[in-house]
């Protein structure tokens, strides 16, 4: 299939090279940026070029991986009659199907693969959920087939349940790293090395494949240990967005353990 990859970030980097390896021909990457696009067009063997005006029109299909504040616009300008008979999809987890309806675009979908990714650290999509949706109900085979050379776990999902999947992936994401991210802060204060975390870390993931997050969940707040927290809050006594966070976190831990108990 002839793909052009509209976008050249963490996203599209990590899904053109998985396309590749898939033997899928990438005819095009756009960025609005020259570093990007040529760098991930040097990765891929094709062309590149920084002007959607430019961009091809003999893809059968067209991957939108942009951010979510531009990507109507992007949308609007990218779409031509001459592109018609072409299939557009975007990539992203929180933006709805009816996105595409301001370009007036009528084959459309949604190819979201639900992962952290860095342009950095190639990602192994065998066991990467995707998760696709179409417009016209004979556009999903297509997507499902495309999904199915890169990932053995496909699912289709309508935009309305795929914006709570984006929202839980974000607490479990970016918000978890964002906890590493002020522990390492905390660590660095005091010399410490982050490494002595990560077997920390990696337990505390990897005990979620056996169990449930509430039952895995330790520590003070599940007991809502005031002497233990009382200590921790007087050491962050100069950090008060970290106090703010410990506080709002561990009422959340002990509500949402206890959530349901009858004792």
């Amino acid at each position: 299939m002839r793909i052009v990859l509209i976008g050249a970030g963490n996203l599209a980097t990590n899904l053109g090279r998985a396309l590749k390896e898939a033997g899928e021909n990438i005819i095009q990457v756009y960025s609005r940026t020259e570093e990007s696009a040529s760098a991930l067009a040097a990765r891929l063997d094709c062309p590149y070029t920084c002007s959607l005006e430019t961009v091809s029109l003999e893809a059968e299909l067209y991957i939108v991986s942009v951010k979510d504040s531009v990507l109507s616009d992007v949308l609007v300008s990218l779409y031509t009659p001459e592109r018609a008979d072409a299939l557009f999809v975007h990539t992203a987890g929180s933006m709805p199907l009816s996105v595409f309806d301001r370009a007036g675009i009528g084959r459309c979908g949604v190819f979201y693969p639900m992962q952290t990714f860095s342009k950095l650290r190639p990602v192994d999509f065998v066991h990467l959920p995707v998760f696709v949706e179409s417009k016209r109900q004979d556009d999903l085979p297509l997507l499902r087939s495309l999904a199915v050379e890169l990932s053995a776990d496909v699912y289709e999902m309508p935009s309305e349940k795929r914006r709570y999947l984006h929202l839980a992936a974000v607490f479990a994401c970016n918000f978890a790293n964002h906890c590493y991210a002020r522990a390492g802060q905390i660590l660095q204060e005091q010399g410490i090395p982050f490494d002595v975390m990560l077997p920390l870390i990696d337990e505390t993931a990897a005990k979620v494949h056996g169990m449930s997050p509430r039952e895995a969940q330790t520590g003070p707040a599940v007991r809502y240990d005031r002497n233990v927290m009382e200590r921790h809050l007087e050491l962050l006594n100069e950090n008060t967005d970290a106090a703010e966070e410990y506080e709002l976190l561990s009422r959340g831990i002990h509500a949402l353990r206890h959530s349901g108990d009858t004792d």
